[in-house]
């Protein structure tokens, strides 16, 4: 017997930004919309609680609520968390989908074909309880029905009774019959002409001939109560999991030489190169699995920084970890997939390369992917500026991926290349009010200061009210080393300056 479930996530676009920052959950929070009205389209359940509603303009909503925060509409994000979502239903079912139906437009919705998969749960219930209790974990506001058709599992997700959320098979007719004319996914304007004609709820529809329902309100309706009834199939189209790149290469008898293996992971690159170039795609991580005649699997992974389809650079890459590759008592297949691509366009060639400067960049890109896979590609980092006066938060770290210019430059003044992990306090002996330490102490040692260069002043931004400004000198010692110290804080103010070393020039 065929089991749908529908689950109704109502506040889908509000919960996914409250994933982001957490502390928004108790706080009126709404979307918006651009278009020059500037309507409310979704709403949490603060909000809700403070008067709000979707469909009020911007304006009105900012009246009820002086506190409400506002975040522009994202179709965009709120499908892709759905697929998201319903891709980690397959641990329920493997027949999962986004449902695209009629919703409020602040929310969303998936479908999982349960049929035959209920008793491993021990049952129906305990499934929507392990369900929606995994949802609420994850951040979700949601609900979830269980019945013959979707059509009823649909209505009663929304509109039934949520502590009994399975309808009994065969049952839906009778559980449908009170509910309103909206649980029959039909249009704004076809629910009003219904209610206007004393059609209030789907059970005042049963009676009434089909072919006056079709004559006043065309197919939709009649279509709609066939299908939540199951009198007329409605198929849900499964999402299929998108299938990774992969080639494979058996052989009649087990090899084990080193050039043997080298020879066939060749072979298998020029095959998956040429299957990505027909998807334009390139690799992001490649995993080659060799199986040996012990039954068992070993497996080797790579990753490259950009998305790359060179079968000698992916060779390069995976040489050094093949050549440590126990191949046991032999190898009898081998497995190549690339599990993470990306979108690579052909690109054209350039009849003047030395001008084109092109070559130095894929050069670079190589360098990027060696070091990546010897190291850590966690490990493989370079310093960006941003923008902060602050010298521990002018600077951020990116990754092998982000390797581009970011049209922010670093400061003219002079910077120390080393900068400590925390500024460390330190005694100091400066005349006063304001001129460059004498001597000062760090570490448990000494150092007297011969040349002094500064002040420069540094403030935080102006949002960081409890960040005092620094002034910052450049000086060195008698030895030779410079240092770069600051002062925070002025003489005659609280408790006085206090002095700090920051950096350290090499």
């Amino acid at each position: 017997m065929k089991r749908i479930v529908s689950v109704w996530l109502p506040r889908l676009a509000t919960d996914r930004l409250c994933r982001r920052c957490a502390e928004w959950r108790d706080e009126p929070l709404a979307t918006a919309g651009a278009d020059g009205r500037r309507l409310l389209l979704a709403v949490n359940r603060a909000a809700r609680l403070a008067g709000l509603r979707a469909g009020m303009t911007v304006a009105d909503a900012r009246a009820v609520a002086p506190g409400l925060r506002l975040a522009p509409t994202d179709p965009a994000g709120d499908r892709a968390l759905l697929d998201h979502l319903a891709e980690g239903c397959i641990a329920y079912t493997p027949w999962t989908a986004v449902d695209d139906g009629p919703d409020s437009g602040e929310g969303g919705g998936l479908w999982l074909d349960i049929s035959g998969c209920a008793h491993l749960w021990g049952g129906e219930e305990a499934l929507l309880a392990e369900l929606l209790g995994r949802l609420g974990r994850l951040g979700f506001a949601a609900r979830a029905a269980a019945a013959d058709t979707p059509g009823a599992a649909w209505a009663w997700a929304r509109l039934g009774d949520a502590g009994h959320p399975v309808l009994a098979p065969g049952g839906q007719q009778k559980a449908l019959a009170g509910l309103p004319v909206t649980a029959l996914r039909l249009p704004p304007e076809i629910i009003t002409g219904l209610v206007r004609l004393g059609l209030k709820n789907v059970g005042d529809l049963y009676p009434l001939p089909r072919a006056a329902l079709a004559e006043r309100f065309g197919r939709i309706v009649a279509l709609r109560l066939d299908q939540a009834l199951g009198r007329q199939d409605e198929p849900v189209s499964p999402r299929r999991p998108v299938e990774e790149p992969r080639v494979q290469l058996a052989f009649a008898e087990a090899i084990a030489g080193r050039e043997d293996l080298a020879a066939a992971v060749r072979h298998l690159l020029e095959r998956l190169t040429g299957l990505l170039e027909c998807r334009r795609l390139g690799v992001r991580r490649l995993e080659l699995a060799a199986f040996r005649l012990d039954a068992s699997a070993r497996r080797l992974t790579i990753g490259t920084s950009r998305p790359s389809r060179d079968p000698g650079h992916l060779f390069r890459l995976l040489a050094e970890p093949l050549a440590g590759l126990d191949a046991g008592f032999g190898v009898e297949m081998l497995l190549l997939a690339a599990t993470e691509t990306g979108s690579l366009e052909a690109a054209q060639a350039s009849l003047a390369p030395a001008a084109e400067g092109a070559e130095g960049g894929e050069e670079f890109t190589r360098l990027l992917d060696a070091l990546g896979n010897r190291l850590g590609c966690d490990r493989v980092l370079r310093f960006a500026p941003r923008q902060s006066h602050l010298p521990e938060r002018a600077v951020r770290c990116l990754g092998p991926a982000a390797f581009f210019p970011t049209g922010e430059g670093w400061p003219a003044a002079r910077r120390p290349l080393r900068l400590l992990l925390r500024p460390e306090a330190v005694e100091a002996v400066a005349p006063l009010p304001d001129g460059p330490p004498l001597l000062f102490r760090w570490r448990r040692h000494s150092y007297r200061i011969r040349r002094a260069e500064g002040p420069e002043r540094l403030a935080a931004e102006w949002w960081r009210q409890n960040a005092p400004d620094r002034d910052y000198y450049c000086v060195e010692d008698e030895a030779g080393r410079r240092f770069w110290l600051f002062r925070q804080g002025f003489y005659g103010e609280g408790e006085g300056p206090r002095w700090f070393l920051h950096g350290v020039f090499p």
